[in-house]
């Protein structure tokens, strides 16, 4: 059910109506029986008082004449109804009472609550023992009896007699029922309309909240939950939809590596399967016709399946290269070094592939302030990557161009240019991608696509990134800053 959190609350809110409604209604029917016996007591406080002042209730000897009280106390229960008349002696002992016939069950009466009535003048409201009930307590009048200064005993005259309140507890159970009722339909009416419709008012958002979800669960990562800032769900909505786009994001990153991992695997497995098969076929050869082969043939086999043997190692050695430099498994060693005189160093290893391939060498570089600051063996490896890249794609009689700028803003500049066959507009935005080669089959045997790549991530640890330029048959520029050696002052 979609609304089940909503009616739920709705019940809650009855729920806590009805309890709130029977426990005033029983707050109110206590308030009201405590505040009808204190008014009781006040309005007849003085009654005993006047009792002992209108009755002789000892003789000059102090003795009790007993039919003479009785008849008082019967006549003032006539009058009133209300009241239970007892005559108490110095101890608290009923030394006289009128009531129904084994109706009066003690004996006698606890004289704390009297004398603290008596000495209040009945202004406290105190409750003293009822004489009918050993558990109950009463509302009462009392008042000392005195001959001269000889106290001789307490008239007890409880207030609300047991037939009295008999009577009451049948009228106040039905006055207390009918107010129940009437409190309940007008708390539930009033209040149960205006929780109704805040409930409904904070809780409509869930049901867009809901939506989203069950729209995410079922596939569609771009659901977003509109945001209500009025609503007390406005954060749950908040956190969802950043929930929702980072997961997004991370299942188009998980998809991006599946494709890139089904491409490199196929890329890697046509390069491998090239030298593999040159290296089986001469192998198969060199058994089966071993004794037919001239020590020329034999010798050009094995050179070939050297070779191959070279290119298949120094495949999976960039490999395991480019998966370090990508983990962070390579730690940097930085230090200061002369960056001109780096690819000075590197040039000269190349002259006699220049010189082969017939291809033209300028290197430009200014006089000193070349120190840069970073890790010498892996800028090397950067522009010779650099270097082995211009001199795949460039034809004979073709120029290659290294310049290394003096100290700018942005620290030392490096850039080679050649003018070779150049990259196709199209892909200049994805060279540096692992395992990237040429469309062109021809041009894509050149090269097996991690170079690019690892020269790139090695500038990014220096915080740094590779520039490229390119024109198809006119030639690319590949450039990049290394942070220039500031030597502190003294």
């Amino acid at each position: 059910m979609k609304n089940a959190f909503f009616w739920r609350l709705c019940l809650s809110l009855l729920a806590v109506l009805l309890l709130f409604g029977a426990a005033m209604t029983y707050i109110s029917f206590l308030t009201s029986q405590t505040y009808q016996e204190e008014a009781n007591q006040k309005l007849h406080a003085n009654l005993a008082q006047f009792t002992t002042d209108h009755l002789e209730t000892f003789d000059e000897n102090g003795q009790m004449d007993t039919t003479a009280i009785t008849k008082v106390m019967e006549s003032m229960m006539v009058i009133n109804p209300d009241v239970e008349v007892y005559l108490l002696d110095t101890v608290g002992n009923i030394l006289a009472h009128v009531a129904p016939y084994k109706k009066v069950v003690r004996t006698s009466v606890d004289l704390t609550s009297v004398k603290a009535f008596i000495s209040s003048k009945g202004e406290n409201f105190i409750r003293g023992n009822d004489p009918r009930d050993f558990q109950k307590e009463k509302i009462f009048s009392a008042a000392e009896v005195k001959k001269g200064e000889t106290l001789l005993g307490y008239y007890y005259i409880i207030l609300a007699s047991e037939e009295r309140e008999s009577v009451f507890a049948d009228l106040i159970g039905t006055y207390s029922l009918n107010s129940f009722i009437r409190l309940l339909l007008l708390a539930v009416v009033i209040s149960f309309s205006l929780g109704f419709l805040i409930f409904w008012f904070q809780t409509k958002h869930l049901q867009s909240i809901t939506n989203g979800i069950e729209s995410f669960k079922e596939g569609n990562f771009d659901s977003q939950i509109p945001e209500d800032r009025r609503s007390v769900f406005s954060g749950l909505s908040e956190t969802f939809n950043a929930m929702a786009r980072q997961i997004k994001l991370q299942f188009e990153k998980i998809q991006s590596i599946d494709s890139f991992r089904r491409e490199l695997v196929a890329n890697i497995s046509h390069d491998l399967r090239t030298p593999l098969s040159i290296i089986q076929g001469y192998t198969e050869t060199l058994q089966i016709k071993k004794n037919e082969l001239s020590e020329a043939d034999r010798e050009d086999y094995l050179e070939n399946i050297n070779e191959s043997t070279r290119k298949l190692k120094g495949l999976v050695n960039q490999l395991f290269e480019l998966s370090k430099l990508e983990n962070n498994q390579i730690k940097l060693v930085k230090e200061p070094f002369p960056l001109d005189e780096l690819v000075a160093d590197l040039l000269s290893r190349y002259k006699v592939m220049f010189h082969s391939k017939e291809i033209a060498l300028e290197f430009i570089h200014g006089e000193g302030g070349s120190m840069v600051y970073g890790d010498v063996g892996l800028v090397e490896r950067v522009i010779q990557n650099l270097v082995d890249n211009a001199l795949k794609f460039t034809p004979k009689g073709g120029l290659i161009k290294i310049e290394v700028e003096s100290s700018n803003s942005e620290g030392i500049r490096f850039s080679i240019s050649d003018t070779g066959i150049g990259i196709h507009e199209n892909e200049l935005s994805a060279i540096f991608e692992r395992y990237h080669t040429h469309r062109d089959e021809e041009k894509r045997m050149k090269g097996t696509g991690l170079g690019l790549a690892i020269a790139n991530r090695i500038v990014e640890l220096h915080n740094s990134t590779i520039s490229v330029k390119s024109k198809l048959n006119q030639g690319t520029v590949f450039s990049f800053n290394l942070p220039a050696y500031q030597v502190s002052a003294v």
